[in-house]
């Protein structure tokens, strides 16, 4: 119950509950569409999407100012990555949350001349850099659990590539067998990759399973990172997958407030 009462005092949580039902309209749409559905209706749906979209932008007013006092305490941390990489991602969301603020006026009819599509594909491209770095972030992150997970697995020693033993070759002295050909080493090679990759895999799940805050960040940056790749005709996906997209990084993004343990820090 304290979780909910957290949960529901908030503005951003509201906002995030107006995106799930924005996304979850957009593969209404599309599903209904698909369907055969009516015209009436799959306006209706339209409709209630682009209120919904509305209500968010609305909501969101005076995010920029929330995102450059987070770019603000980005600039301290210790990690040069880290520091690099929130700091400019959280710059681009504040450019991103202006450039919605100016689309929210001209679809209220404040600014009746704006080119709303020029200003959403400028919003669109910053909280693409956004993503790209979040996503960054996260592979670095991932990448400093793995090496210290290589290192406690190996009683504080990094792992070693090891080649099988050279053959014998008239080089050395050894004539009683020819030089192997050079299509043997390929061969020879292949299941040292394969185990090589397996390690890291292996690595890999057991960072993920034991960090859940960095993978919900993960899955929910992979989501989101196909809205605008969508939005700006870089790599279309249709509208059903950018709903479902969507809908799944929001439903993320409420767990993490649900459950603040559940948000990756800093």
């Amino acid at each position: 119950m304290d979780s909910w009462v957290r949960f529901s005092a908030q503005s951003q949580a509201k906002e995030r509950v107006f995106r799930a039902a924005q996304y979850a309209c957009t593969l209404l749409g599309y599903t209904l569409q698909k369907g055969g559905a009516g015209i009436e209706r799959l306006k209706m749906v339209k409709q209630l999407e682009a209120h919904m979209s509305l209500t968010r932008k609305l909501m969101r007013l005076g995010n920029s100012a929330e995102a450059v006092e987070a770019a603000k305490r980005a600039m301290h941390l210790s990690d040069s990555v880290l520091r690099l990489c929130l700091t400019v991602a959280h710059l681009n969301k504040a450019m991103y949350f202006a450039c919605d603020n100016v689309l929210w006026a001209g679809k209220a009819g404040l600014l009746p001349k704006l080119d709303q599509d020029k200003w959403s594909q400028r919003s669109f491209r910053y909280y693409l850099f956004a993503l790209i770095l979040n996503l960054t972030r996260d592979a670095y992150e991932i990448r400093l659990l793995m090496e210290r997970e290589a290192r406690s697995s190996h009683g504080g020693s990094n792992a070693t590539w090891t080649f099988p033993p050279s053959s014998p070759s008239p080089e050395n002295g050894d004539l009683s067998h020819p030089h192997p050909s050079s299509s043997s080493f390929p061969a020879a090679i292949l299941p040292l990759l394969s185990e090589r990759l397996g390690r890291q895999f292996h690595l890999l799940g057991m960072v993920l399973r034991s960090n859940p805050p960095l993978l919900l960040d993960l899955l929910k940056n992979a989501c989101d990172v196909f809205i605008p790749l969508d939005r700006l005709g870089i790599y279309p996906t249709g509208q059903g997958f950018v709903g479902a997209c969507g809908l799944a990084s929001s439903v993320l993004s409420i767990l993490t407030i649900v459950h603040p343990w559940l948000k990756l820090k800093p």
